[in-house]
């Protein structure tokens, strides 16, 4: 029987292509989004992906909408925690704001994602939990010092959470993409393009796929003996 996937942010960008390669991987996958119901009815048509809206950052939404999940497909026995915002200001121009309502999602919203799954996790003695971070989480950015903050966050609790399930037969692990090709990255001026890319030793923006690969990679029953750990996708552009 095909085990149950669920990606959250997983209608757009990363996320989209995390959801997709999950099925093309024989998944049973259910995809959330917050907000652009237009873009989820696109993808639902597309991939035959069911989506569901809620706020990750809301503890009694993702409860509500996980429960959705396994009364339609079954146990979640995959998660991917993807939703993720920015709201980039140097840090004197930063607002409370600002900074809540990106350690609300990024953050907070990992904990709401995963909790209430984890206790099946445990009864069922199988779970992968997969949280995707950032380079500026292992490196910091400019104008970033809230999503910064979160995304090294996360890798304290992939951290944490695989020492917690490793008896329980869990893998928690984390990905850190560098700059991928995504709809918000090629959006900007062509000029700033080439010179991020001019700091990646492969030469190019990263792909959504190459991440997903990863994701399916660490999803899989054969990757049992990789708890706690960090893949880091990003052309060479920074190592750890």
């Amino acid at each position: 029987m095909s085990r149950v996937a669920l990606v959250t942010g997983g209608s757009r960008g990363i996320g989209a292509a995390i959801s997709t390669a999950l099925k093309d991987a024989g998944y049973h996958v259910a995809a959330t989004y917050a907000g652009n119901d237009e873009a989820a009815a696109k993808f639902t048509e597309s991939t035959g992906i069911k989506t569901y809206k809620w706020d990750v950052a809301d503890y009694d939404a993702s409860k509500a909408g996980i429960a959705k999940v396994e009364a339609d497909l079954g146990p979640i026995e995959v998660v991917v925690a993807n939703a993720g915002i920015t709201r980039d200001a140097p840090f004197h121009k930063m607002t409370p704001d600002q900074w809540h309502e990106v350690i609300n999602t990024n953050l907070t919203g990992v904990f709401n994602t995963i909790h209430p799954i984890w206790p099946g996790m445990r009864e069922r003695k199988f779970g992968r939990v997969v949280v995707i971070s950032s380079i500026n989480g292992q490196k910091g950015q400019f104008a970033q010092v809230n999503y910064a903050a979160t995304k090294a966050g996360d890798l304290g609790i992939v951290k944490s959470l695989a020492q917690e399930g490793a008896r329980a037969g869990i893998t928690a692990n984390a990905i850190c993409p560098g700059y991928i090709a995504t709809d918000m990255v090629m959006a900007v001026p062509e000029k700033v393009r080439e010179s991020i890319i001019a700091q990646i030793p492969a030469g190019r923006l990263g792909e959504p796929e190459d991440i997903a690969r990863a994701v399916v990679f660490l999803a899989a029953d054969d990757s049992s003996f990789i708890n706690g750990s960090t893949i880091t996708a990003n052309g060479a552009q920074y190592l750890t």
